[in-house]
């Protein structure tokens, strides 16, 4: 594993994708002040404040009011701070400082009383030259809560005629590229995606701090590319469901405003990151408040319960895409709830007015794609005669005496702990009650695969409505992350159907089928005709089991002809693509997210008539759509009228495919190219 994250680590230091207005943005000077706001934006602000107008008189009251300007703040050499705050050595005086000092930076800019400067700057001096590092499990994400609000505390000294002296401007520049940088600079996307969230931000504060390009468009670069749980992509999902959401609502808050914050950092300097993915940022904010103040938005996974009190990070959201013409009514409820008691955010939150009004808001439309897997609803009735399985039966003594009847087999709610893998004989369906209903190979059976085919021709199966989970236990735990099949130690398989001859097995149908968390293939079907795989949910399959990484994928078809796969999730393969398809014919890939898989999103290998259109193919880390030459290239394809966006290489690769057409897609943000279509016969060698 520390070998893939190395090579997902070097594709986000590669290159960067320019999404600033205009190509001339690269070679401009920063704005400074430039971090929450530009000077522009500043004298607005204190315009207000001044004029007497709310929110934002009462808000800097209460800010002024809240300061002590006595406070004596010990600095540490060595910071440590272990998993939630244990242990805590200088950890809670190094946010205060910085918190601190922001806060009296801002009271000097608007008042003009040196006593707010100086305080800024002596708890500014204070920590260069006595801090040497940080330690212990959350040294990185302490210094990244910490480092933008203490560049933005910087920027305002620096350019208000503060006082703030040469030689401590070098000393505070040394701090950040001495202590700070060489902590954040290599991110850290295996952790929950608030401390990339949170990285991203100090690092695109300290750039713009220290006037370095370079680095900027390397923070911009991993907020849009980074691998894992790095970018916005991996953290919020097309619905607006939050990479933490099953987790607690305090954390996804927290990755929420820090992928925000440092969105509004980026907009200072004409760096657009709100609009993107389809106001993905707008979608993370909106899902949460609605689920905060009493919604039920669908979850994939069971929604947390924990941390459900309102954080003060929705007024800038609110303000900023108001400011854009998109409303967010949860969002404005939640910023209303709060602002009566908020202070600093409130006054950053104030951008100058637009020079040409955005118009009445609109309601941000639904978010991309409808719920798929095991959640679904269906319409479909259960026969009169099926058999109904308790978890405390058998499924395969009930399956064998259902065999070749046409019958039907259905697993009741609850836990179905498979003492050993469950073969698959013809001519039955085997059903679940949906997302309840979730089959569990024992691990202590010493097998690999959850399901398989009793017979080399098997025909005739449908599953649906039901979960396989491939994880070594079936408690989710508090923390998603944790529990991830990348780091899972079994080696665990899905469904595995195999014959000895291409259309050997015939019609195999999987509906509404959630698999998950598989280190090996979530479904392998190898020598069938006749397959569909229709409003599957299929997440977080193909780890780095052997026989090795990007072997194992969400989905993966061989030497099968006459396959459909549509209205499915094939998403967050940690090592694998979301549906790979080799040596296959007569394939049509419809309407599906194909999204934050670690290899491509769809790898398509020696096969002829294959057809991909009307899919969101989003945030992979190789390139969206792949047609990959080996000893022949693909023949008949059409990759048409997808979305195809902020994929790590190209949008579309083909190499040496013959009679293919590639068109009416839409791209946006492919870190290479949008596509890459050649006559080559040219060979991936990693």
């Amino acid at each position: 594993m520390k070998k893939l994250f190395t090579r997902l680590l070097a594709f986000a230091a590669a290159g960067i994708i320019s999404i600033f207005s205009s190509s001339a943005a690269f070679a401009q000077q920063f704005v400074h002040p430039g971090l929450n706001q530009s000077a522009k934006d500043l004298a607005y602000m204190k315009s207000l404040v001044q004029q007497g107008q709310e929110p934002w008189k009462s808000a800097f009251e209460r800010l002024k009011a809240s300061i002590n300007l006595d406070t004596n703040i010990q600095a540490y050499t060595h910071i440590m701070r272990g998993p939630y705050g244990k242990p805590n050595i200088g950890g809670n005086e190094l946010s205060k400082s910085a918190g601190l000092a922001y806060d009296c930076a801002l009271v000097w800019y608007i008042t003009g009383d040196k006593q707010y400067a100086r305080k800024a700057i002596a708890l500014l001096n204070a920590w260069p030259g006595t801090l040497w590092d940080f330690d212990y499990n959350d040294a990185k994400l302490l210094a990244a809560w910490t480092g933008h609000v203490l560049c933005n505390a910087a920027e305002l000294l620096r350019y208000s005629n503060a006082g703030w002296q040469p030689e401590d401007i070098d000393r505070f520049t040394g701090m950040l590229m001495e202590v700070y940088y060489p902590l954040l600079r290599f991110y850290y996307p295996q952790a929950n995606g608030n401390w990339d969230g949170a990285i991203i931000h100090s690092i695109l504060s300290i750039a713009i701090f220290m006037g370095n390009r370079a680095m900027y468009n390397n923070a911009v670069d991993h907020f849009l590319h980074g691998p894992v749980n790095g970018s916005i992509f991996k953290y919020i999902f097309p619905t607006g469901q939050c990479q933490e959401s099953m987790r607690d609502q305090g954390h996804v808050q927290l990755g929420l405003g820090e992928f925000a914050g440092a969105a509004q950092v980026a907009w200072t300097q004409g760096t657009d990151l709100f609009s993107i993915g389809d106001n993905r940022i707008a979608r993370g904010f909106e899902y949460t408040a609605d689920f905060l103040l009493g919604g039920q938005p669908y979850c994939y996974g069971p929604i947390s319960q924990r941390a459900k009190q309102l954080r003060d990070d929705y007024e800038y959201v609110y303000r900023h895409y108001t400011a854009q013409g998109v409303y967010l009514p949860h969002v404005k409820q939640a910023a209303d709830a709060v602002r009566p008691k908020a202070t600093r955010s409130v006054l950053t939150a104030v951008r100058a007015p637009l020079r040409k009004p955005a118009g009445k808001p609109d309601t941000l439309l639904a978010g991309t794609g409808h719920i798929a897997g095991a959640g679904a609803p269906t319409t479909t009735a259960i026969p009169a005669d099926a058999v109904f399985v308790t978890p405390e039966q058998s499924l395969q003594e009930a399956l064998d005496k259902a065999a070749g009847a046409n019958h039907w087999v259905v697993a009741r709610k609850g836990i179905h702990k498979l003492p050993a893998t469950l073969k698959i004989p013809s001519g039955v369906t085997l059903a679940g009650e949906g997302i309840e209903t979730v089959l569990f190979l024992d691990p202590a059976a010493g097998m690999r695969d959850a399901v398989v085919n009793a017979a080399d021709d098997l025909h005739d199966v449908t599953i649906r409505d039901l979960v396989i989970e491939g994880a070594v236990n079936t408690d989710p735990g508090t923390d998603p992350n944790g529990n991830r099949s990348f780091r899972n130690k079994g080696n665990r398989g899905g469904i595995i159907f195999r014959s000895e001859a291409p259309g050997k097995m015939q019609h195999l149908r999987f509906i509404n089928l959630t698999v998950q968390n598989c280190t090996y293939n979530g479904i392998f079907v190898s020598g069938a005709a006749g397959v569909e795989v229709n409003n599957c949910n299929l997440n977080e399959n193909g780890s780095s089991v052997v026989p090795g990484p990007m072997l194992q994928h969400n989905l993966l078809l061989t030497h099968c002809s006459n396959v459909s796969i549509r209205s499915s999730r094939l998403d967050t393969s940690p090592y694998g693509s979301g549906v790979a398809v080799d040596q296959c014919r007569d394939v049509n890939i419809d309407s599906c997210e194909i999204a934050r898989n670690a290899y491509y999103g769809v790898l398509i290998a020696t096969c002829s008539n294959v057809t991909v259109k009307d899919c969101l193919v989003e945030g992979n880390d190789r390139s969206g759509i792949m047609l990959e030459f080996l000893h022949r290239g693909t023949t008949h394809a059409s990759i048409r009228n997808n979305r195809v966006r902020y994929n790590g290489e190209y949008g579309v690769a083909s190499y040496a495919a013959v009679n293919t057409e590639v068109t009416h897609n839409s791209y946006a943000g492919n870190r290479k190219a949008p596509e890459n279509i050649s006559s080559e016969k040219h060979i991936i060698l990693q």
